[in-house]
């Protein structure tokens, strides 16, 4: 079974991609981590991703579909995936079709883990980390148990991320309303689209999502 994740930055999908590798045995396919990967990999297209990104330029779709064609070349039949971050513009979404074609594959479900962008504001600009351990906790949601000090590891060192502002998150947000709209017709003309709210606690959107994928 092949899917698709959808939503904006902080809606969950990671969270919830983790879920299914964990509980379906399925393998995620993020975009932002396989170019990591094959960056650091001796390879022509590792040279060449890796010139791209250290030039500050953006890596183009025929390379993404590279790397994704090579990931399902390497993963059995057997195996399901989850695209994370991919496809974002209507030209990936045909690629996406014609590399799973090749594969014998093809695109079951795609799942949009929908927001409310008052929300997620306050969930993301909330977000705090303690610097030793990385144990995640929320201004309002998640306070350590006392009060500057981490339940985990005992630090009283915090750090927010410089990206986890308001001006940052609607931005965001923008982008993927822009990038996602163009996808979504498609889709759901062939009857594939589903929706799950994903400011529902984690477990909800959890059985929400094997829901879907069991009916």
């Amino acid at each position: 079974m092949d899917i698709i994740l959808l939503g904006p930055p902080g809606a969950g999908k990671g969270t919830q991609a983790q879920r299914l590798v964990e509980h379906h045995g399925m393998l995620q396919l993020s975009t932002g981590d396989m170019l990591r990967e094959t960056r650091k990999a001796d390879t022509e297209l590792g040279h060449k991703v890796a010139d791209i990104m250290d030039s500050g330029g953006l890596v183009s779709d025929e390379i993404v579909s590279a790397m994704i064609d090579a990931k399902l070349a390497d993963m059995g039949p057997e195996t399901g995936a989850i695209f994370d971050g991919y496809p974002r513009t209507a030209a990936q979404a045909d690629q996406l079709d014609d590399i799973l074609a090749r594969h014998g594959r093809k695109l079951d479900h795609v799942i949009e883990l929908e927001v409310n962008e008052e929300a997620l504001v306050e969930r993301i600009t909330g977000r705090f980390t303690c610097a030793n351990c990385g144990a995640g906790y929320h201004d309002v949601f998640k306070q350590p148990a006392t009060p500057g000090v981490c339940d985990k590891c005992g630090s009283t060192e915090f750090k927010r991320r410089p990206d986890d502002n308001e001006e940052t998150v609607r931005k965001r947000m923008q982008e993927y309303r822009g990038k996602t709209a163009p996808i979504l017709p498609g889709y759901e003309q062939r009857g594939i689209v589903s929706r799950v709210d994903g400011m529902d606690s984690i477990e909800d959107v959890t059985h929400a999502i094997d829901a879907i994928l069991t009916r």
